[in-house]
């Protein structure tokens, strides 16, 4: 007896297969590497390295900053840009900020008239000159035709240099105990989380992210389509400019001074934390939960690396051998799609 061909051949199940989030691979990168660094931690110091609440808990301290840099620079990089001024603009955000916030009635400040200023006001000024410096990136990328690179870079050495400019290369100290408390204790780390969650939901469900996405994926389409691109560029670096400019404030707060030397290589690690958390250099891929991802799994190399008493100059090796794989990774990510 023959059954009809319906019960011969059944319908395909319409049930959604299961996805996983696109940051699980990468959260598996770092539990991995957690355990690795757990394992050394054992055969060559005798100690645990996951399971010591101090260690931990310095290692995201020391991390939040270039977290909070990092989320701009996702941004910038999903358009298909880059941003190399980021360090130059935390040291030049932590120098003004710091000449504003110097105890009352000191003799040696740089601003005499201006101490003992109520604590918004150097925040305001930290979080303006960044902002700022990013207007002029997005302005001489939109407006200017200069790549995004050269321009950047071009900000990299400016903005240092007004940063030394500033108080001619001295440290500025003595600032109030009100504006130290911004550094101290996990403050930082409470910005860092708001900063990524305030930006996760911007790129995820506004038509900020929207747009910057379409700008990264195809900048032609998107004019077409009505974005007004120049003017969302301009927004996007100014938007990194000013998360470089509140971890300018945060450095300073921490170190409870204003050094013109701060923030040295902070944009290369947060472009690194980027990649590494999957934000395509192409543009139009990338979240930032990965990015999150990639500060931590940063962050857990630096202290594992000095916890197994690792030299500075390896880790340095190691980390750059890291991003040199994750953009390689994702160039044969880009390829597999176009075929």
């Amino acid at each position: 007896m023959a059954f009809p061909k319906t019960l011969q051949h059944p319908l395909p199940s319409t049930t959604p297969k299961r996805r996983w989030p696109p940051e699980s691979g990468i959260l598996l990168v770092l539990v991995g590497i957690g355990l690795l660094f757990e394992a050394l931690g054992w055969i060559i110091v005798g100690q645990s390295f996951l399971f010591n609440a101090d260690r931990l808990t310095v290692m995201i301290l020391q991390m939040s900053v270039i977290g909070v840099i990092a989320i701009g620079v996702t941004q910038v990089i999903i358009t298909g840009g880059i941003d190399l001024s980021s360090g130059s603009i935390v040291a030049v955000a932590a120098m003004v900020t710091a000449s504003l916030a110097q105890e009352s009635g000191y003799a040696r400040a740089v601003f005499p008239a201006l101490t003992g200023l109520p604590l918004i006001w150097p925040i305001l000024a930290g979080l303006l000159v960044g902002t700022v410096c990013g207007l002029i990136n997005g302005g001489l990328i939109t407006f200017g035709g200069i790549p995004p690179f050269i321009a950047t870079l071009g900000m990299m050495v400016s903005a240092r240099g007004v940063a030394k400019w500033y108080t001619h290369g001295q440290p500025i100290s003595m600032l109030t105990d009100d504006f130290a408390w911004i550094g101290s204790g996990v403050v930082p780390v409470v910005i860092f989380v708001v900063v990524a969650a305030v930006f996760h939901i911007a790129l995820r469900y506004t038509r900020y992210g929207k747009f910057t996405y379409a700008i990264g994926a195809n900048r032609q389409a998107a004019r077409v389509s009505g974005i007004n691109v120049t003017r969302h560029l301009i927004v996007v670096y100014s938007i990194a400019g000013m998360l470089a400019g509140l971890a300018g404030i945060v450095t300073s707060a921490r170190a409870a001074t204003g050094q013109a030397g701060m923030g040295v290589s902070y944009e290369l690690d947060a472009i690194a934390a980027a990649v590494i958390g999957g934000v395509s250099l192409a543009g139009g891929i990338g979240r930032i939960t990965g990015t999150v991802i990639g500060v931590l799994i940063l962050g857990v190399m630096t202290s594992g690396f000095t916890f197994i008493r690792i030299d500075a100059y390896y880790q340095e090796i190691v980390k750059g051998l890291i991003i040199v794989a994750a953009v390689v990774v994702d160039q044969y990510r880009q390829r597999s799609k176009r075929v």
